[in-house]
């Protein structure tokens, strides 16, 4: 997936030879993230949200391309999201945390209206690593894959054409996340449709 996109990326530049502008930037904010819930059949063991959605950060860089009246924004960010689970098991019932950590890289095109922007496009999402096994088997990390793709949405500000500010709305293409794994005769399967509200400020140089 990641030399589809960086190919994808390296036809854009290609194809557009000579550039007005090219700015890169760093930038940071905020998403508030649904949370990833556990499709789990009858069984011993059940695995419950203590809430719908949880708050997280990203931040990273991006490089955005004038081309006549629009531009291309690649971006390449990390982001982390905890989120607390009940688990009930045959013995015993506790809250837990897992912490969702991965690489978003969103390929944005858009306009500008003055120094208001809006922009949408691809992004995929790679997962780093497997959260927390919820329940002591080491079957449960089988269930998360590495990539998923979704899009994203939003306004975005620029002042003084220097600082960026964006609000944008990010959504996943499907709704399972991985496949379903059997453990001790019970069925998991996690649904991690990635519906996020990003908030995020940036500098450009």
């Amino acid at each position: 997936m990641m030399k589809k996109l960086s190919l994808t990326i390296l036809v854009v530049l290609i194809s557009f030879p000579v550039f007005s502008q090219i700015k890169f930037g760093i930038k940071a904010g905020a998403e508030t993230t649904k949370v990833p819930t556990y499709d789990i059949s009858t069984g011993t063991s059940n695995i419950e949200a203590l809430e719908d959605a949880s708050w997280g950060f990203h931040g990273g860089i991006f490089m955005r391309i004038k081309l006549l009246a629009l531009f291309v924004q690649p971006e390449l960010v990390f982001a982390s999201n905890t989120y607390d689970y009940t688990v009930k098991t045959a013995t015993v019932t506790e809250v837990k945390s897992q912490t969702f950590n991965r690489v978003s890289i969103p390929v944005l095109v858009g306009f500008k209206l003055g120094p208001l922007r809006i922009n949408a496009g691809p992004a995929a999402s790679i997962q780093i690593g497997s959260p927390e096994a919820l329940i002591d088997d080491p079957n449960f990390e089988q269930m998360y894959k590495g990539a998923v793709w979704g899009y994203q949405a939003g306004l975005g500000l620029d002042i003084l054409n220097k600082i960026t500010l964006d609000a944008r709305y990010a959504g996943g293409l499907g709704e399972k996340f991985g496949d379903a794994v059997t453990i001790r005769g019970q069925d998991f399967q996690l649904d991690y449709s990635q519906k996020s509200f990003l908030l995020s400020v940036g500098i450009m140089f």
